[in-house]
């Protein structure tokens, strides 16, 4: 006959032996991400005349800026949920936003842009939307922004990724973003999984 004291004993033994497997599971993974880090001594891309104005380590987004006495170009990304190159060393694009604000002015033009690997070493941009806002203040209001960007006469198209192009959103810092939070994400993997290994190791 099982007594409640020998099945709560078998119950408390399931769970070691469970969690243990866990613990080899995350240890496996941990060395696993640790000893092929495809990043570790891979470096792309520039700022150039851009400032890094928000990395923190546990958030997924940065943002970069830069200031000139005619504008000031504010420049927020993070990736993009899912895969579109399983076997790159950057497998997900970046979704990136430009807002361009002209001193003492308060409309902002704000560009949504995707940025993906052409290959290991190259990266380029399209834009998603461009919208023109009267001020800041109308970021999350339903006023009319602009037309689909995709229905815009192709001229106008190449233009307005021309004139993002000088502004400084060129191949050195859409390679910079792509590679730098491809590292980051990768980072709070690695993360993640050691404060697992540490919390069920206990």
């Amino acid at each position: 006959m099982t007594t409640p004291r020998l099945l709560s004993f078998l119950h408390r033994n399931y769970r070691t032996v469970r969690e243990g497997y866990l613990v080899q599971a995350l240890q496996s993974e941990l060395k696993h991400e640790k000893s092929s880090n495809p990043f570790q001594s891979h470096e792309s891309g520039s700022l150039g005349d851009f400032v890094l104005d928000w990395d923190a380590s546990h958030s997924q987004d940065v943002v970069l800026r830069r200031y000139s006495p005619g504008e000031e170009i504010a420049v927020s990304s993070l990736l993009g949920s899912g895969s579109f190159e399983e076997n790159s060393l950057l497998p997900r694009k970046v979704l990136m936003k430009v807002c361009i604000v002209k001193p003492g002015l308060s409309p902002v033009l704000q560009f949504d842009c995707d940025i993906f690997s052409r290959d290991d070493v190259r990266s380029d941009f399209n834009i998603r939307n461009a919208y023109y806002l009267q001020s800041r203040d109308c970021l999350g209001a339903s006023n009319y922004r602009g037309p689909l960007f995709s229905s815009l006469d192709p001229l106008l198209q190449k233009s307005l990724k021309e004139y993002l192009i000088a502004k400084g959103i060129g191949v050195e810092l859409t390679n910079f973003l792509l590679f730098h939070l491809h590292k980051k994400e990768h980072g709070q993997y690695v993360n993640w999984l050691e404060k697992l290994e540490t919390m069920f190791a206990k």
